[in-house]
């Protein structure tokens, strides 16, 4: 059950919205601002738990009757905004699910809380249509907006929220919570944050996502081979990873993270810390084949390849200069 012990750092949200409950100072509504899997709903949750729990206290007791309505998914005053389609949220769902409801007093509690996930998605009229509730809200009505870019939210509704900004937690983090709450291989875990740009909701999608597999796969093979491979070879590999679906920037970012292991081993002549510690053979003889400025040509190639993706410049021809480099360095 969500309680806010539950969640790895972000003590600044934690901290504000504890006192926020033990004051009776809350908000009417926050915008909790966040990359995707960086445990928005989580916070949300915990404040609504707490808030509703009957002891009173900065963290849910999980054993009163309301935490219980909570963690079996049944509490009537806490609210999800559930939308028919996952890419929009439309002026009647706002009205149906949140207006006409809001008006309604609490059933069990003082309170009500509303949490709309992916409120950037709201669309223009279904924005103005909150707006409304936003500017005169039940005092007993607390509103959660879930976004990842709080610029799609109109400035008038900005305005009138507490706006909360979570933060990427450490690589260290999110391996510890991994290999400690999820008892993930350290390998296994040390790659999942590599990749999971600090937010644990992603490193456990990665664990078990089979494109994620697929692209360590193909970029290991890049890796190992790209000395042996010809001109022909090296195109057929840029058609794979062209199509590969979790796409060509985590591409990227696995070639930039092997070459800076790769720079490690150089520089420290050991195999100790490397992040591809099951590839420390092939990484150490990389290491030992290449000179340190021929590392640091690489790896600025892949920063500029990824600048270049960004650009949406024609990525066939940059991964091909880039695998031509690699073969020759």
């Amino acid at each position: 059950m969500a309680g806010f012990s539950e969640i790895i750092g972000q003590e600044h949200i934690k901290e504000h919205l504890q006192e926020a409950i033990l004051s009776g100072m809350m908000s009417h509504a926050y915008i909790l601002c966040g990359d995707e899997g960086s445990g928005k709903k989580t916070v949300a949750d915990a404040f609504a738990m707490t808030l509703f729990c009957e002891r009173g206290e900065a963290e849910p007791c999980r054993i009163c009757h309301s935490c219980k309505q909570f963690a079996s998914h049944n509490h009537p005053d806490i609210k999800y905004l559930i939308p028919e389609k996952p890419d929009v949220i439309k002026v009647d769902e706002i009205r149906k699910q949140i207006i006409n409801d809001v008006g309604i007093k609490p059933y069990s509690s003082d309170h009500k809380v509303y949490i709309i996930p992916n409120a950037e998605r709201m669309n223009p009229a279904a924005q103005n249509a909150l707006l409304k509730t936003l500017e005169e809200p039940p005092a007993y009505a607390i509103i959660f907006l879930l976004c990842s870019n709080e610029l799609m939210l109109l400035e008038t509704i900005r305005s009138r929220c507490v706006m909360l900004n979570l933060r990427p937690l450490k690589d260290s983090q999110v391996q510890e919570y991994l290999m400690e709450k999820m008892q993930i291989p350290d390998y296994q875990a040390r790659i999942c944050s590599a990749f999971a740009r600090g937010c644990i909701g992603r490193a456990l999608a990665l664990l078990n996502d089979d494109e994620f597999a697929e692209l360590n796969r193909e970029a290991v093979n890049i890796l190992k081979n790209v000395k042996r491979m010809d001109v022909g070879e090296i195109r057929n590999a840029v058609i794979r990873i062209s199509e590969l679906k979790l796409g060509i920037p985590e591409f990227l970012d696995y070639l930039f993270l092997w070459y800076k292991d790769v720079a490690l081993c150089k520089a420290t002549g050991s195999t100790k810390g490397l992040l591809y510690a099951e590839e420390e053979i092939t990484i150490a003889q990389a290491a030992s084949d290449s000179s340190y400025e021929d590392i640091q040509k690489i790896i600025a190639l892949i920063e500029k390849t990824k600048r270049r993706e960004k650009a949406n410049v024609n990525m066939d021809v940059s991964l091909e200069l880039l695998f031509l480099a690699m073969k020759e360095n």
